[in-house]
């Protein structure tokens, strides 16, 4: 039988799904849709996430049932040992694993994270200290590495086009 609880928290909803082995999802932002249905290990996580958003808690020590490859269960190990208040690029992970050339895979496993918070995926930054990725979005990751006194750069953004561009012709050049 799967647990779930939910949590209304500074980055919005956050649901705890847990099996009777461990948590097994923590997502953020999504709004229920099933009923409640918790449990002493969807309890634990409520009661941690409130005190990590309260400031009292920098670990988390929760049972956890997760599923993935080999590499995402490599990559998930180290991302716990991202200390709170601290940063690693996804090179320093892929490193971490003594695949130094995995970068875009540590990028991948990083977005396969089922247990957003407990398993620090927030604190995984790119290699020129710009935030990337994070599946419930830069915002929140923004919002969670503040929480923890992190100074990061700004969102990288990419130029497309210019509204400059508008009206200058074909904007591919023919």
């Amino acid at each position: 039988m799967m647990h779930r609880e939910f949590l209304a928290s500074p980055v919005g909803v956050i649901t705890i799904e847990a099996s009777e082995l461990g948590v097994t999802r923590i997502s953020l932002g999504k709004p229920p849709t099933d009923a409640p249905m918790p449990s002493d290990i969807t309890g634990m996580g409520r009661q941690q996430l409130e005190a990590y958003f309260a400031g009292e808690r920098t670990r988390f020590d929760l049972p956890l049932d997760l599923h993935g490859t080999t590499f995402q269960r490599k990559v998930w190990s180290c991302l716990c040992a991202i200390p709170f208040g601290e940063v690693r690029s996804y090179g320093d992970i892929a490193a971490m694993i003594d695949n130094p050339k995995a970068v875009r895979a540590v990028g991948a496993a990083n977005g396969r994270n089922p247990v957003a918070i407990v398993v620090p995926c927030h604190r995984v930054i790119g290699g020129d200290g710009t935030l990337t990725g994070f599946a419930a979005g830069i915002e929140r990751k923004s919002w969670l590495l503040a929480h923890e006194g992190v100074a990061v750069k700004p969102v990288r953004r990419r130029r497309v086009f210019d509204a400059a561009d508008l009206g200058q012709g074909n904007l591919f050049g023919d």
